[in-house]
């Protein structure tokens, strides 16, 4: 399984979720856990996906997503799990 991992990080506004998940479900990438929080009008949003089935390469979702995160006015960042896990160990 090739997990990815996603952040979000903006400002709160209507539709970060929506524009996110819709983008994710149109190329067949799966959600397997979802962490969203809203921190005196800051958003942050973590998940893990599954892009196994995807129609997508790795850096075509990086590029897209991007796109979607500059016109959402938030930072969206995708790192493959183990490139992750790596930065994160201690």
């Amino acid at each position: 399984m090739k997990k990815t991992i996603i952040t979000v990080l903006g400002k709160d506004k209507v539709g970060i979720i929506s524009e996110v998940c819709s983008y994710l479900a149109k190329y067949n990438i799966n959600i397997l856990d979802i962490s969203q929080t809203i921190v005196q009008g800051f958003f942050n949003m973590m998940m893990i996906v599954d892009m196994n089935q995807s129609s997508k390469s790795f850096l075509e979702i990086v590029n897209d997503l991007n796109q979607i995160g500059q016109q959402l006015e938030c930072k969206i960042q995708v790192q493959k799990e183990e490139i992750f896990d790596q930065m994160h160990r201690i």
